[in-house]
């Protein structure tokens, strides 16, 4: 069993308040939770209205499939909300 763990740190310049960020941190989270079952929080810059840490687990049976679901969580990102992919760091344990 692997354990996938994904740190994305993003940024994004329509939020003009933290209340304008947490909606857009809240939405992100909702959706990748359902979508792929996966375990996330917001680790960093909490009283940062533009920018934003996301911190994902996963557990899968092989490191590949952990690949596939977090490059697809990057991808659903950067579709669908106005922010921007500053960093990503992937580790397998």
């Amino acid at each position: 069993m692997i354990i996938g763990i994904m740190a994305l740190d993003l940024f994004t310049e329509n939020s003009h308040s933290l209340k304008e960020k947490r909606h857009i941190v809240s939405s992100i989270k909702d959706k990748l939770k359902y979508k792929f079952n996966v375990s996330l929080i917001e680790s960093d810059y909490q009283d940062l209205w533009q920018k934003i840490q996301i911190t994902i687990v996963m557990a899968a049976n092989k490191k590949v499939l952990a690949e596939k679901v977090f490059h697809q969580i990057e991808e659903i990102i950067f579709s669908n909300y106005d922010v921007q992919i500053i960093h990503v760091k992937k580790e397998y344990i």
